[in-house]
């Protein structure tokens, strides 16, 4: 069916091929992506996003096709990602603002297309280079305060589980989309008194399964998505909130993602 690559700011991704469908995820500018399928009435595009495999329903009008060879290029490329809040990149002589966590069309040395004519000036780092801890909690740190929205991955609207993706992104990690997808990755740590900051912290619904992950930081502190990008206590037990006087999650366990 073809390839793509989001030129927008961001891009909505829908359960099903329709405007009123749940939002499950979101294209970032740079973000690519191969076509699976097409509505009957040709206004959607089925994709799958290569990052993470994730797939949903975009707007027809909100796709930019690209050939094989450009999606392959970019996919071997050490591309940069945005490390501000909020960016402008000059796509073709027009301004297009970007977010955190934005993949920019440039490797270490050179526009991987001249042909699309891209100039960005601000802050980014290399795709691949991996952040230690200290590093990693500045990046989350960002996000602080960010409001809480299903499918959202940016400093406007974030979930927990996109919050968790975008921040390892960023950082040279590479985290599948949803909590209980990323409950399999990496190495499992047995309790919480053998856990080190960085580590994601999972938890789970009344009937035991996972609805919820964050990012474990140092004194028993846990940053996470709920309502907003927040740092909460965390125990054995789970996270307590000291605005609620409760606790607001279930602990149900860790992973350690973060090499060294």
């Amino acid at each position: 069916m073809g390839y793509g690559v989001c030129r927008l700011s961001v891009v909505p991704v829908r359960r099903e091929a329709r405007d009123q469908s749940e939002m499950i995820t979101q294209l970032l500018f740079g973000d690519h992506y191969k076509v699976l399928d097409e509505s009957n009435d040709h206004k959607w595009l089925q994709i799958r996003v290569y990052f993470d495999g994730y797939e949903g329903w975009i707007d027809q009008l909100q796709h930019k096709g690209i050939e094989k060879d450009y999606f392959d290029q970019i996919n071997k490329l050490d591309l940069k990602i945005s490390t501000e809040i909020t960016a402008g990149i000059l796509y073709k002589k027009k301004l297009v603002h970007i977010v955190l966590g934005s993949v920019l069309p440039i490797s270490s040395t050179e526009l991987f297309d001249l042909q699309e004519q891209f100039a960005f000036n601000g802050d980014s780092k290399n795709l691949g280079l991996k952040y230690h801890f200290e590093q990693m909690k500045q990046v989350a740190l960002q996000y602080l305060h960010v409001p809480y929205l299903w499918g959202g991955k940016t400093p406007f609207g974030i979930d927990c589980s996109g919050f968790t993706q975008q921040v390892f992104r960023i950082s040279g990690y590479k985290l599948k989309r949803d909590a209980c997808e990323q409950f399999t990755q990496g190495e499992k740590v047995p309790d919480l008194d053998m856990a080190n900051p960085g580590d994601l912290v999972f938890f789970k619904n009344k009937e035991g399964k996972i609805n919820h992950v964050g990012i474990l930081l140092e004194d028993s502190k846990i940053i996470h998505a709920s309502g907003k990008v927040r740092l909460d206590f965390l125990d054995e037990k789970g996270i307590f909130n000291e605005e609620l006087g409760k606790y607001t999650h279930d602990l149900i366990g860790l992973r350690r993602i973060l090499s060294g």
